[in-house]
């Protein structure tokens, strides 16, 4: 086909979930719902983490910046989507693709060094807790989260330079709430196995690099605490780590399936609601997950309400 037979597309109709106006209207206020609780959640927790001393941890500090990613994540795809539910056109152009995907990459690929970071944490402080401040000290917390960012911002950087080799003259409708680069390639006229090639090469590294880090370490904790002779303490602690392996696993394992298995570019209508996981779900549970099932950011919640009132 050459360039003189079709018009190249720089807008996409980003089709969304359903057509049925009262379905619509109820999607709407559950996505509104979530996205109002997740913001308020994660972003309550950042400043409440930098007001409290005592929360100036390796771990709080790790969850302070997850809280603020899962924040990035949420903005970046659900005010579009709400807005879609009663637009007419539901349009979206290529460079708003490349920003809504810059930043939801950024968001996910930080979030899975983060728990990394913080499953390593955890590791040092109950199998290893008298060289816990040697071992974890602020400048290899600095560092680790310093890290993160830097490679959360480098993995979509190379995915949206590599975009640009692409053109789209196929049909402009993207079966998706987001706009995400799987469904962009199925879209291409160009042979965007190039692109397949490096989501599957940098989104698997990453991936693999860090599921590594957090089952070694969640191993590692599992194997101190049945040595644990206190039933109570060993429950309490096999609670907490079943919670926090659960919301980790449900990330982990939501991203491989969209990005790592193959065909995963000609199978994308699969992908919608395992996507609903890793950018709704997970970023709605995770301050009840790591924050407020924890006394100490309880207690620290009570004081400054009481400071407040």
């Amino acid at each position: 086909m050459t360039a003189d037979n079709y018009s190249l597309t720089t807008e996409f109709i980003l089709i969304g979930f359903t057509d049925h106006p009262k379905l619509k209207t109820v999607l709407f206020v559950v996505f509104l719902t979530i996205y109002l609780i997740t913001m308020v959640g994660n972003l309550g927790l950042v400043p409440l983490i930098l007001m409290e001393r005592r929360l100036h941890t390796p771990m709080y500090i790790f969850l302070g910046n997850l809280a603020l990613m899962d924040s990035c994540c949420a903005c970046a795809i659900t005010p579009k989507m709400l807005e879609n539910f009663f637009s007419k056109d539901r349009m979206i152009s290529l460079y708003e693709c490349m920003a809504q995907f810059y930043f939801l990459c950024l968001a996910e690929t930080t979030d899975l060094f983060l728990l990394a970071a913080m499953a390593y944490d955890r590791y040092v402080a109950i199998c290893s807790p008298l060289q816990y401040h040697t071992v974890m000290s602020k400048k290899l917390c600095l560092q680790m989260t310093a890290g993160a960012y830097i490679a959360g911002n480098l993995h979509p950087i190379i995915h949206v330079v590599f975009l640009f080799r692409l053109t789209f003259c196929r049909s402009h409708q993207i079966n998706h709430f987001f706009c995400d680069v799987l469904p962009l390639y199925k879209l291409s006229c160009v042979d965007p196995y190039i692109n397949e090639l490096l989501i599957f090469i940098f989104a698997g590294s990453v991936l693999v690099f860090s599921i590594i880090i957090v089952i070694i370490s969640y191993l590692c904790i599992l194997f101190m605490i049945f040595k644990m002779k206190s039933k109570e303490g060993r429950g309490r602690a096999l609670s907490t780590c079943a919670s926090h392996f659960l919301s980790v696993s449900m990330f982990y394992g939501s991203l491989l399936f969209v990005y790592v298995r193959p065909n995963s570019v000609k199978e994308e209508d699969k992908d919608i609601s395992v996507a609903i996981f890793y950018t709704l779900v997970i970023p709605l549970l995770n301050p009840f997950i790591y924050s407020l099932r924890n006394k100490e950011v309880i207690n620290a919640m009570k004081k400054n309400i009481k400071k407040i009132f």
